[in-house]
């Protein structure tokens, strides 16, 4: 049974990342990194910060350190001393494709903390409060499956807002065919000005 709730959950969670990295395909270094919200969400800095998201929870949460801390995209502890957003958004002079290639790296090495433990195997989230910080493996998986899931929907939105692209992952949509989206769209607009603005 336990066996089987782990493969479940670790499906969910390469789907997931298989979207992310759906979202930021054919986009040129601008369109990446374009700050698209007041608090500066960009579609790079999301796949950078999930990196290092699964980097953590499935790397030094289980006595695995990460074996290249020289690698485009991996943000040390220490960054976030001077800036609490050093994973949220990159450097001029690091390639997109080192980011992406850099998270398809850690998504391998937290596949390997997922396959080698059971999902009761303890380990210890060391930012987290004294009090939460001893988790199990099925904890943390859901944890960032949650995490990952969010941001992949933030990347979605995103995406749609460059050119248009929308859906849940290739080969699967899950976004209606025929649908005329300007009528669409006038027609909620035509519901929401019924309301007075707040």
């Amino acid at each position: 049974m336990a066996d089987d709730v782990k493969a479940g959950l670790h499906h969910y969670l390469r789907s997931t990342r298989e979207a992310l990295w759906w979202k930021v395909d054919g986009l040129g270094e601008r369109e990446l990194r374009w700050p698209r919200t007041a608090t500066g969400t960009n579609l790079l800095g999301i796949v950078r910060h999930c990196a290092n998201v699964e980097l953590g929870y499935f790397g030094p949460t289980f006595g695995r350190e990460w074996p290249d801390p020289e690698a485009p995209g991996y943000v040390a502890d220490d960054a976030y001393d001077t800036d609490p957003q050093a994973d949220w958004w990159v450097d001029a002079d690091t390639p997109a494709d080192d980011v992406l290639a850099f998270h398809r790296r850690v998504a391998d090495f937290a596949d390997e903390t997922i396959s080698s433990l059971p999902l009761d195997a303890r380990g210890r989230v060391p930012w987290w409060p004294e009090e939460r910080a001893e988790v199990t493996l099925h904890q943390v998986l859901v944890h960032v499956l949650t995490d990952l899931a969010r941001h992949a929907g933030h990347a979605d939105i995103l995406r749609e807002e460059v050119d248009g692209a929308a859906g849940m992952r290739e080969g699967n949509s899950n976004v209606p065919d025929g649908v005329e989206w300007s009528s669409y769209v006038d027609r909620l607009r035509g519901v929401a000005e019924r309301f007075p603005r707040t």
